[in-house]
C-alpha cells in the first residue's frame, strides 16, 4: 500500500504541520499509526516515530530552509583521506573484509587510544570496526543486555539509547540534566543504580547539550559501577570536539574502569565524513566477546576501502586534530555571536557540533517545537526542539542550532534570522 506521503512523518510531523491542517489529518494519522503498530510492526519500534532529525531535514528541503538542526559539516573531509579510499577501490581487496575490520584500522584504533589517552590496547583482542557509531551502540546494547536488566540513561538523549535498550528488553531508568547548566544530579543518579542494573550509558561530549563531562563526575559515575559490578558504555565520538582547551577523559582510563567500559568512537565526526559510517569500538576482550557475537548478525562487516582510509586518517599528525578543533570552535564562536547579536540567549557549548539557545528574550511565548517550525518555513533557518530529546514532554523554550558548517552558511543563517527578528 502506497502510504500518503503526510502519514510518513507521524506524529512529530503532525505537529508541524500549519494550525489548518492538523484537525483533518489528526485523528486518519493517529488511527494508521495504531493499526500499524498492532498489525504489522515490532511493538516497540514500531511506536517510536520518525526521527526528529529525519523531519525537521525534510522539512528545511521543503521550504529552502538553511538546516542548522541535523550535524553534518560542509565539505567533503579531508582531501588526503578520500584519496586513500578512493585508491583502495581500484588497488584492494574489495570482497569481504574480516568481521572484525581490516588489520590496519584496528592497529590505527589501538594505536589512537595509546597516542591521545596512554591506554595500552591489544588490537587483536580489543578491538572492532562497525557499520557507524549507533550499530557500534547496537552491537554493544544487544550484546551486553538480558531481558530484565536495568541500563541507566542520562537525557537529553540521542535519539537511538532508548529504542535499542527497549528493543533488547531492558528497563531504562533514566536521570535528566537540565538546561541551562546541564548539571549531573549526583543524588538521582546514585538512586538510580540498584543491583539490577548492567550498564550505565555516558555520552561525552554529550549530544544533544554539549557538556563535557569532568574529571569528577565520572568518577562519581566509575564508583557507582564498581560499587554495583555494573558496566559504562561510553559514547564519545566527539572526542577531538572539546574546546577550550579543556581535555576529554576516557572512562577507559580511569581507575578500575579497564575491565567494564566499552569505549565507541565514529570516524565521521573525527573526519567531518558522517556519510561513511564507519564506527569502532574498544573493549577488554571478554567485555569484547559478546558485542562481537551481537555484531556478526546486525552488519557483519564495513565496507574496507573506507576502513583503510580512517585508519590511514587516525595516523595523521597532531596538527590535524588541532586544526580540527580550532576550525570547529571558530565556527562555534561565530554562530553563537551572530545569535546572540539576534536576541538569543546562548547557552555555553563545551564541544560537540551543536549549541543551545533560549529564545524567550525574542518574544516568543510557544514551545519549542512551534518554535523551530515557524523558524523553518518564516524565516528560512532550521533548529531542532530540546524537548524532542527527552522521553516525557517538557515545556522548552530551547532550539538546538548546529555550527558545523562553513562560514558562509552561518553567516547566510544569521542574515536570514536578522532579518526575520527584525
Amino acid at each position: 500500500m502506497r502510504v500518503p506521503r503526510i502519514l510518513q512523518f507521524g506524529a512529530v510531523y503532525l505537529k508541524l504541520l500549519p494550525g489548518a491542517l492538523v484537525k483533518p489529518y489528526a485523528r486518519y494519522i493517529f488511527e494508521f499509526e495504531r493499526k500499524q503498530h498492532v498489525n504489522i510492526g515490532n511493538s516497540i519500534l514500531s511506536g517510536y516515530g520518525t526521527t526528529i532529525f529525519e523531519v525537521m531535514s525534510r522539512l528545511a528541503q521543503e521550504h529552502g530552509a538553511i538546516n542548522l538542526g541535523q550535524g553534518f559539516p560542509d565539505g567533503n573531509g579531508p582531501d588526503d583521506v578520500v584519496e586513500v579510499g578512493v585508491e583502495y577501490l581500484r588497488s584492494g581487496v574489495n570482497q569481504y573484509p574480516s568481521m572484525l575490520g581490516i588489520p590496519d584500522l584496528r592497529r590505527s584504533i589501538a594505536q589512537h587510544a595509546f597516542r591521545f589517552y596512554g591506554l595500552e590496547i591489544d588490537w587483536q583482542t580489543e578491538t572492532m570496526v562497525t557499520s557507524g557509531g549507533t550499530e557500534a551502540l547496537g552491537s554493544t546494547l544487544l550484546g551486553l543486555i538480558e531481558p530484565g536488566d536495568e541500563v541507566i540513561l542520562i537525557e537529553p538523549l540521542y535519539d537511538s539509547y532508548l529504542p535499542i535498550v527497549q528493543r533488547s528488553g531492558a528497563v531504562a531508568k533514566l536521570v535528566r540534566l537540565n538546561p541551562p547548566y546541564w548539571t549531573l544530579p549526583r543524588i538521582e543518579l546514585e538512586a538510580a543504580f540498584s543491583d539490577k542494573t548492567k550498564l550505565v550509558l555516558v555520552n561525552t561530549p554529550m549530544n544533544p547539550c554539549s557538556k563535557v563531562f569532568n574529571l569528577g563526575e565520572l568518577e562519581f559515575i566509575a564508583n557507582l559501577c564498581k560499587k554495583h559490578d555494573a558496566f559504562a558504555v561510553c559514547d564519545e565520538v566527539y572526542e577531538h570536539l572539546v574546546f577550550d582547551d579543556e581535555p576529554h577523559i576516557p572512562m577507559l582510563t580511569l581507575d578500575g574502569m579497564r575491565e567494564r567500559t566499552v569505549r565507541i568512537q565514529s570516524a565521521g565526526k573525527i573526519f567531518s565524513l558522517t556519510g561513511w559510517k564507519i564506527g569502532m569500538v574498544t573493549a577488554a576482550a571478554e567485555l569484547l566477546t559478546p558485542i562481537i557475537k551481537a555484531h556478526q548478525y546486525l552488519t557483519f562487516t564495513t565496507p574496507p576501502n573506507l576502513q583503510a582510509a580512517v585508519a590511514y586518517g587516525l595516523r595523521k599528525d597532531d596538527t590535524y586534530f588541532e586544526q580540527l578543533n580550532t576550525d570547529m570552535q571558530a565556527r562555534r564562536d561565530h554562530l553563537s555571536e551572530g545569535l546572540r547579536d539576534i536576541g538569543f540567549d546562548v547557552i555555553p557549548c563545551q564541544g560537540t557540533y551543536f549549541m543551545t539557545a533560549d529564545f524567550r528574550a525574542l518574544g516568543f511565548d510557544g514551545g519549542d517545537i512551534e518554535f523551530c517550525k515557524q523558524l523553518t518555513v518564516e524565516a528560512g533557518v532550521t533548529a531542532v526542539p530540546i524537548s524532542a530529546f527527552y522521553t516525557e514532554a517538557v515545556q522548552s523554550h530551547f532550539a538546538r542550532f548546529s555550527f558545523c558548517k562553513d562560514e558562509k552558511t552561518i553567516d547566510e543563517a544569521i542574515r536570514r534570522l536578522k532579518v526575520y527578528f527584525g
